[in-house]
C-alpha cells in the first residue's frame, strides 16, 4: 500500500509455527474458504518446516481479542488475522507480545510486529461489471453487500465504473444485510432485488446465497471470494477471486528466514493475488475478448478502475479527467460513484 517497513528482531527458525483466525466457517465457499486454501498452499509448499492452526467462526471484538491472545501464548511465530472487524484486536494483543509478527488482512494500522495486506480485488470486480454491462438487458443490476466500510464501497464503485464504461444506461442497486456471512439473510436480498427488475446480482458477501437466489429465478449471478459456480451452473458468469497463497507463503518464509518485518502489501492482477472465476459459456466470445483486454490493460498498468473522470451521485466531479485517485483515497471511500442508486448508510 504505502509507508516503509518497520523490523523487529527476529533470528531464523528450523519451524515456524503460524495462527489463522477465520470470521466464518472453512465451508463457506467464500471469504474464509479463500484464506484457508492459502492455508493449506503453505502447508502443500514448506512441509514440515510449518505448522498451522485456524480457528473459525470468531466474533469481532472481545471473543477477537481473546482467541488471538491464545494463540500468541501457546507459541505461534506468525499469526494471521483475516477480517476488518480484527483490526484493533489485533493491535492490543500485539502490544503484550512483541516477538511475535501479526499480519492482518484489509486494515490500515500497522506497528512493528504487525503488518497489514490485501489484495486488489476491486480490479476483477470491475472487470465483473463490464460483462454486467454487456449482458444486462434490464439495465438493472442487484449488489448484495456486507457493511459500508471502504472495502465493500470499493467494490461497488469498482463494478459500477466497469458496468456504465460500456452500458451508461446501466445502474446498481445495493441491499445491506449487516453481515459478511448469513446465507438466509443474503439469499432474501437477492430475491428483493431480483423482484426490484435486477437480471444480474452481484455481491460482497460471503455465502452462496445470492448465486442460488439468482439460479432458482434464472438470474446470472457473479459470486464473490472463491469460485461459486457449483451453486449457479446455468447461471453463474464468473467470480471475483482471491489467491492468498503466494502471499502466506512469502510471510511464512520471511519469518523463516529471519527477515520478517511489518509491511502494507496490498498487490493485484499483477501478481497473481486476485483474479475471475473460469467463465460461464453463456458470456458471449467478444465479451471475453473484451475483458481480457482489459485484464491485460490492468496488469500493464495502462488501465486503472479508478481514473478519472468520475463522478458521485449528484453529478460532481470528484476525479478530474487525467487524474487517478490513490491509495489512500481508495481506502478512505465513503461515497457512491454516478450509476448506483440509493442513499449510502451513515
Amino acid at each position: 500500500m504505502f509507508g516503509a517497513s518497520l523490523s523487529m528482531s527476529a533470528i531464523a527458525k528450523d519451524v515456524v509455527k503460524v495462527g489463522f483466525v477465520y470470521i466464518g466457517p472453512t465451508g463457506d465457499t467464500g471469504w474464509t474458504y479463500s484464506h484457508d486454501m492459502g492455508r493449506q498452499f503453505v502447508e502443500q509448499r514448506l512441509g514440515d518446516k510449518v505448522s498451522t492452526t485456524y480457528i473459525e467462526n470468531v466474533s469481532d471484538g472481545a471473543d477477537a481479542e481473546r482467541v488471538i491472545r491464545r494463540l500468541a501464548k501457546s507459541g505461534h511465530d506468525l499469526i494471521f488475522t483475516t477480517s476488518f472487524g480484527f483490526m484493533n484486536p489485533t493491535l492490543k494483543v500485539a502490544r503484550s507480545f512483541p516477538n511475535v509478527a501479526f499480519e492482518h488482512a484489509s486494515g490500515y494500522k500497522r506497528t512493528k510486529n504487525v503488518g497489514t495486506y490485501f489484495d486488489r480485488v476491486y480490479q476483477p470486480r470491475y472487470l465483473t461489471g463490464v460483462i454486467a454491462g454487456k449482458m444486462t438487458q434490464s439495465n438493472v443490476i442487484g449488489y448484495v453487500a456486507s457493511f459500508p466500510i471502504p472495502e465493500v464501497i470499493r467494490g461497488i464503485n469498482a463494478f459500477t465504473l466497469g458496468l456504465r464504461s460500456v452500458n451508461p444506461e446501466a445502474t446498481v442497486k445495493v441491499v445491506w444485510v449487516s453481515a459478511w456471512y448469513d446465507p438466509a439473510k443474503e439469499r432474501e436480498a437477492a430475491d428483493a432485488l431480483i423482484g426490484q427488475g435486477a437480471d444480474i446480482i452481484s455481491q460482497h458477501t460471503n455465502s452462496p446465497g445470492p448465486v442460488q437466489a439468482a439460479e432458482a429465478k434464472g438470474v446470472y449471478s457473479f459470486g464473490y471470494n472463491a469460485d461459486m459456480s457449483s451453486f449457479g451452473e446455468n447461471t453463474h458468469l464468473t467470480a471475483a477471486i482471491h489467491n492468498w497463497g503466494p502471499m502466506y507463503l512469502a510471510k511464512t518464509q520471511a519469518v523463516l528466514d529471519g527477515k520478517w518485518k511489518s509491511t502494507d502489501v496490498w498487490a493485484g492482477l499483477e501478481a497473481n493475488a486476485t483474479d475471475l472465476a473460469p467463465y460461464h459459456p453463456a458470456i458471449p466470445k467478444d465479451v471475453i475478448e473484451l475483458v481480457e483486454r482489459k485484464k491485460l490493460a490492468i496488469t500493464q498498468g495502462s488501465l486503472h478502475p479508478f481514473s478519472g473522470p468520475i463522478k458521485d451521485q449528484t453529478g460532481q466531479v470528484r476525479v478530474a479527467d487525467g487524474e487517478t485517485m490513490n491509495d489512500r483515497q481508495l481506502l478512505g471511500f465513503d461515497w457512491y460513484v454516478e450509476g448506483v442508486v440509493g442513499e449510502l448508510p451513515k
